[in-house]
């Protein structure tokens, strides 16, 4: 079955060659072609129930999808484009009440409901207890005051999953109390919503979103208040998956971009890629991303069957994204000068590759994951309760 989600992907990204999206990005403009042409085989909603009108499917299947959208060419710019989609409604699926799953995952589906993702902040960062945004209950409302950024392709948006305080963190015994999810209306009279100029992945925005006494009705809150923070956690494992097969995705385009430069550019009278100053960098950037790729199916299998899954997910992320940074270096480098152009492709890739050593989580806080929780040091920062 995964061969053929593989083959099934791959004949749609065919129809998006990189001069589509080397245009794309330089036009700042959503691929709405390659977005409609997935919703409408059905892979958009691959990990929403059936029940729901989705594929029923898992993170498996889901995480394979990203993996060759990205290996097509299309790198973040396709992947972003439906990452939210495909999985950013997993709180609701598994908290949400009856009637807000018939309400919204249809339509998320058929992919015409666009739902952003609201959680980071300015002054918060990784420390998500800590983050301001404030909602306050108003009879069949809550009243949400406050401010987000990047927030992937919000101004497309209808809908947002909004992470707030219902109450203040000096009023809960743990940070991690007090925390509510929201299903926020975006297109709204007290919604401001903001482009962030970046270096890359420019086909889909990055929003800088406030919230101004806006009015979101009780009947739109995901699960329980004030246990919002757990409902995000049930979600981070299956992020890290999908977002360490992306990054293998992204390798894998920038090594074959790689060796058909090094096959084709002749100097001295022989292929660059006959000298071993070419070929073993390569070989081992292939080698790097084949041993993540291992590790991400490792963690899908696990999560899919209900098993523990934390250590192998971060370990996929941090795996994943290391391996496709430095396999496109690798093939800008192979590139030479070239590497530098935008018709070549790889520098878009490079570009693209160094964001998943930031988001959604930096490699840093891995490795601080993996020392407390799997190897058993001390934790070594923030606040120690």
């Amino acid at each position: 079955m995964h061969t053929d989600i593989r083959e099934a992907v791959r004949r749609i990204c065919r129809e998006f060659p990189d001069s589509y999206w080397r245009d794309m990005d330089a036009r700042h403009e959503f691929p709405w072609e390659l977005y409609k042409a997935l919703a409408e085989g059905g892979w958009i909603g691959i990990a929403i129930p059936e029940v729901y009108g989705g594929g029923g499917r898992g993170i498996a299947e889901a995480s394979i999808v990203l993996e060759e959208v990205a290996a097509s060419g299309a790198a973040m710019n396709g992947c972003s484009a439906i990452h939210t989609s495909i999985f950013g409604m997993n709180p609701v699926v598994r908290f949400g009440s009856e009637q807000l799953r018939r309400r919204y995952l249809p339509a998320v589906a058929a992919g015409d409901l666009h739902v952003a993702f609201g959680v980071t902040e300015p002054d918060a960062g990784t420390d998500t207890t800590n983050i301001a945004t404030r909602a306050v209950r108003d009879g069949d409302n809550y009243i949400v005051r406050g401010r987000k950024v990047w927030m992937t392709k919000a101004s497309l948006c209808q809908k947002t999953l909004l992470l707030v305080r219902t109450t203040p963190l000096e009023q809960v015994q743990k940070r991690t109390d007090g925390l509510t999810l929201l299903l926020a209306d975006l297109d709204a009279p007290h919604v401001q919503i903001n482009p962030i100029p970046k270096v890359g992945r420019n086909a889909v925005v990055s929003c800088e979103v406030t919230f101004d006494d806006h009015l979101v009705a009780v009947d739109d809150r995901v699960g329980e208040e004030g246990d919002g923070f757990h409902y995000l956690l049930h979600g981070l494992n299956p992020e890290r998956i999908l977002v360490a097969s992306e990054a293998i995705g992204i390798g894998r385009a920038a090594v074959r971009r790689a060796v058909e430069y090094a096959n084709a550019r002749v100097v001295y009278g022989a292929p660059i890629g006959s000298n071993q100053g070419v070929a073993f960098p390569l070989a081992e950037a292939y080698t790097r991303l084949h041993a993540a790729g291992l590790v991400v199916r490792e963690a899908a299998w696990l999560y899919d069957r209900g098993f523990d899954c934390g250590e192998q997910a971060n370990m996929a992320k941090w795996l994943a994204a290391d391996a496709a940074f430095a396999a496109a270096d690798q093939a800008v480098q192979t590139h030479g000068g070239f590497g530098y152009a935008d018709e070549y492709d790889v520098a878009r890739y490079w570009r693209e590759a160094r964001l998943m050593r930031l988001a959604p989580i930096p490699q840093e806080m891995i490795l601080n994951y993996l020392a407390e929780h799997v190897l058993g040091l001390p934790r070594s920062y923030g606040v120690r309760e």
